[in-house]
């Protein structure tokens, strides 16, 4: 054999042996990267879990993609029959891989020199890569997706794939599968979705972001209207059919405000969130991934009013507040400072870097102006129990921005649950509730005039708030219903001790530490909202404790109950019913004409409750109770180094007016079941000054 000949032959089988190394390598690296068998089986999932009200309403969803699933019988035939005419005409014809729209797209691309200009995938292609691939566009990936959708398509039938499909493809702002986008883009569910709301949808799914009808409305319609054409061409619509779709305007929902695509209840179903995240029982279960139900005690119309009831008040009371505050240049330099400390420039800043970076935030006004904005936000917690059950029916967790400003303030603080504040005078029923255990009544007379105690230390403890207007002497319901420091300051000392006082708060609901101290009769040591509430709710009950439920059950997404919280059972006899019956009457002249007054002005039914204001009128509250609810309500300020800057930050001022907007509110509405009982005093009965300037509460001298 010639040289040349042998040249030739060697050329050729390296060739070859090329040819079959780059295939062998090729097939390696299609195969190493397909799903294994068992995904293509059981395809991977991802579905929000989702929080239901008591009454049915979904009130929050956590997700990582947000999803909801549809079965193929509530798939609207017009949303297959637009996606089958778009995007695969012989969907029912081919076995994964539609060989003849292949050759043609790729003939199209070779012409034209761009191998990625035109595709080729079938639905069930796409459903792999929705499925199991990214969006790289490389041969490599063409590849694997083919073979996976020939495998989906011999594991799968055709329902099962589009079923599949309408709920894992992408529609664009956050919205993967039908359910969801139906609900983002026209506030429906997908069995109300008109033929060309479907088409709008399928339009969407060639780019997202392009045809958002919101933003690109002209260019929305084009590609909504092919989109019926086709459906029009394949004998999907009549030509009347097609020409009513085409005239109609595309009509998206209204988009969502910040405090409705947080939803009515963003505090509770964070607080729900972070339970279930650490629950034993979901072990083995993604709260982000799969699909879970979650039903709570949540009532969302009581919820709604609590929101419009807070809403009310601090649009007026913020204006006050603005008003009267005057920073300090002392004040105002530290809270810039803290702020620049804890700024995540600075705190991703080198140590070397750290001067630069504050001395440039010292000099951005407008970054100043928003911290001093949202230290000077007024704060509120409010809170509603079912006496009954011990159930949370609403929760406003904090303030809500009242009008468009340029600094975006919003606190994700639950101001419930998560701050422990001084309870001020809201804290004297539980002293009063230990001197009745030991035998004194509410017609008890008690001196009222200043007082002074020698503590252990050698100081001298002397509050404020002589009650000598009302008497020398005044009897305990009096004292109650006028908040009078000097007489529950005696009541601890001389009737009860401050142990047996916290000891006794405690039994009723009170989980915090407190300090077994005089100061204690005046509210010094810090609770939360909830517990103060519940402790009322115990008193309300005639002495009997329960505990507080906020989750009913969840169920997986097959509708199978994996978490089931029973009803809640009383905890114990906390308080003697006579002391509560006792207490209960004493703390319903505060409403009638005691400190609590204000309520009068929205609710005229039956209720009990107590006002509190701490030190430099720091915190203000109101606790109080009807026969079937308890509700607390805390107003204050995240800093507490900003407070109130006088009268109108007592607790009878500041938040009674919430509360009885609150019971206002519910008890008009005929659909909840309580109804108003004839036993207070109508609102108009009472003097005028009491209803619109209650008794002063004189808030406590520091211990």
């Amino acid at each position: 054999m010639s040289r040349f000949r042998r040249g030739v032959v060697v050329g050729a089988l390296v060739l070859l042996l090329g040819w079959i190394g780059g295939c062998a390598y090729l097939a390696f690296t299609v195969v190493q990267g397909l799903p294994p068998l068992e995904r293509l089986e059981n395809p991977p999932q991802e579905l929000a879990s989702r929080v239901f009200s008591a009454d049915g309403e979904l009130i929050g969803q956590f997700y990582i993609k947000r999803r909801s699933y549809v079965p193929f019988d509530s798939i609207p035939p017009a949303f297959l029959h637009a996606l089958i005419a778009t995007e695969d005409r012989a969907f029912y014809r081919h076995w994964g891989v539609h060989l003849e729209r292949i050759f043609k797209a790729l003939l199209k691309n070779l012409l034209a020199g761009d191998l990625t200009r035109e595709g080729a995938s079938t639905i069930t292609q796409q459903l792999a890569r929705n499925l199991y691939f990214g969006r790289e566009i490389s041969l490599v990936r063409k590849l694997r997706e083919a073979i996976t959708a020939i495998q989906i398509e011999r594991t799968y039938s055709k329902q099962e794939i589009l079923e599949l499909y309408a709920n894992t493809v992408y529609f664009g702002r956050g919205a993967y599968g039908l359910a969801v986008a139906a609900q983002v883009y026209f506030d429906k569910s997908p069995s109300e979705l008109t033929p060309a709301e479907c088409a709008y949808l399928v339009a969407l799914l060639k780019a997202p972001e392009a045809y958002d009808a919101r933003y690109y409305p002209e260019r929305a319609l084009a590609r909504r209207n092919l989109v019926l054409r086709l459906m029009y061409e394949q004998g999907f619509l009549s030509e009347a059919e097609a020409r009513q779709a085409i005239a109609t305007p595309i009509r998206l929902a209204e988009e969502p405000t910040r405090t409705t695509a947080l939803g009515i209840a963003p505090h509770f179903v964070e607080m729900v969130r972070q339970t279930l995240a650490q629950d034993f029982r979901l072990q083995g279960y993604d709260l982000y991934r799969d699909g879970l139900t979650i039903y709570t005690t949540l009532n969302a119309r009581i919820q709604r009013y609590a929101n419009e009831a807070v809403r009310e008040h601090l649009q007026e009371y913020q204006r006050l507040f603005d008003r009267s505050w005057r920073w300090t240049p002392q004040l105002r330099r530290r809270l810039i400072e803290d702020a620049i400390r804890n700024h995540p420039l600075y705190l991703a800043a080198s140590p070397e870097q750290r001067p630069h970076i504050a001395e440039q935030l010292r000099q951005d006004r407008r970054f100043a102006d928003s911290v001093l904005f949202a230290a000077t936000r007024i704060q509120v917690g409010v809170v509603v129990l079912d006496l009954a059950s011990g159930d949370i029916l609403a929760l406003v967790g904090a303030a809500p921005e009242l009008v468009p400003s340029p600094f975006r303030v919003r606190s994700f603080l639950n101001h419930v649950t998560q701050i422990r504040r001084q309870p001020g005078s809201a804290f004297k029923p539980f002293v009063y509730a230990s001197v009745l255990e030991r035998g004194l009544t509410p017609e008890s007379a008690i001196p009222s005039g200043p007082f002074q105690y020698v503590l252990a230390d050698g100081t001298v403890w002397a509050p404020r708030g002589s009650g000598e207007q009302y008497g020398a002497e005044v009897t305990l319901t009096t004292a109650l219903k006028y908040s009078i420091n000097t007489v529950a300051a005696r009541l601890i000392v001389e009737y009860t001790t401050p142990s047996a006082v916290a000891a006794l708060a405690q039994r009723l609901g009170i989980e915090s530490p407190l300090r077994p101290v005089p100061a204690l009769a005046l509210g010094a040591s810090e609770v939360s909202p909830l517990e103060l509430t519940n402790a009322y709710a115990t008193i309300a009950r005639q002495g009997i404790r329960m505990s507080v439920r906020f989750l009913l059950r969840v169920e997986d997404r097959h509708g199978n109950v994996v978490l089931q919280e029973p009803p809640t059972r009383p905890v114990a006899d906390a308080l003697p019913p006579q002391v509560a019956q006792q207490l209960t009457a004493m703390l319903a002249t505060v409403v009638d004409g005691g400190t609590g007054s204000a309520v009068r002005r929205w609710y005229r039914g039956p209720a009990a409750g107590k006002t509190g204001t701490t030190n430099n009128f720091a915190d203000a509250w109101f606790v109080g109770y009807t026969p079937e609810l308890a509700a607390g309500v805390w107003v204050g300020f995240d800093d507490q180094r900003i407070t109130f800057t006088g009268w109108y930050g007592q607790g009878g001022r500041a938040a009674a007016p919430i509360w009885g907007r609150l019971m206002g509110k519910i008890y008009a509405d005929r659909t909840l079941p309580y109804t108003v009982r004839p036993s207070a005093p109508p609102a108009d009965t009472l003097p005028p000054q009491l209803l619109l300037n209650p008794p002063e509460e004189t808030p406590p001298a520091a211990p």
